[in-house]
């Protein structure tokens, strides 16, 4: 899904799903022109320590999104050689509610990663926790399976259990748009506009 054929905006996402499936704005894109999308491989680690993060690469599937709960954002859960690792082995980029360093080295290789910040110092790794488990990234609680999709518009995360008929709603809307025209749009967005105007009470 990172092909740029077949990338869905989370803008396209974002409509058909709650307001509370979109992370936080404060995770963002580590350079510019960031974009991914898969199936989450979950992942917590301890205030101060990477140990799990360390783990997760070697053992998510290739395709996979590492949705991370960094547990604080006071040291760096990755850095430039765990993330080429990641991208040796096919995993599709890193979504952290933490921490990540070797910002340069990270854009140089062109591997996808959206952080809450940027610290120097990595953390310890001596924490053992279960991968695979519910996390809260970015103020959403995000299940393994759950489908992500990044870039510099925001992320936003689909319930595994609704994501078939959220992709028919984006196809959907995406082939009625593509068959409007802007004259045809704008029409019927005046008079939508004017409709709800008018039912407050409005008349101009």
């Amino acid at each position: 899904m990172n092909d740029s054929t077949h990338f869905i905006s989370p803008t396209a996402i974002a409509e058909h799903v709650s307001r509370s499936q979109v992370l936080s704005p404060d995770i963002r894109p580590l350079w510019d022109g960031a974009r991914l999308s898969g199936p989450a491989y979950t992942v917590r680690c301890a205030p101060g320590d990477n140990l799990m993060l360390h783990a997760a690469i070697h053992r998510a599937p290739a395709g996979s999104v590492l949705v991370v709960d960094g547990g604080d954002a006071s040291h760096a859960i990755a850095g430039g050689n765990v993330c080429a690792v990641a991208h040796r082995r096919g995993i599709a980029g890193l979504i952290v509610d933490g921490a990540i360093r070797d910002v340069q080295e990270i854009r140089d290789l062109g591997f996808p990663v959206f952080a809450r910040a940027v610290v120097p110092k990595p953390g310890l790794k001596a924490i053992v926790l279960p991968l695979q488990q519910p996390v809260n990234c970015g103020g959403v609680l995000v299940h393994a399976g759950d489908f992500l999709v990044a870039d510099e518009e925001g992320i936003v995360a689909v319930p595994a259990k609704i994501l078939e008929s959220v992709l028919k709603a984006v196809s959907d809307k995406a082939q009625a748009e593509q068959a409007q025209t802007l004259d045809e749009w704008e029409a019927e967005h005046d008079e939508k506009i004017t409709s709800i105007l008018r039912a407050a009470g409005v008349d101009w």
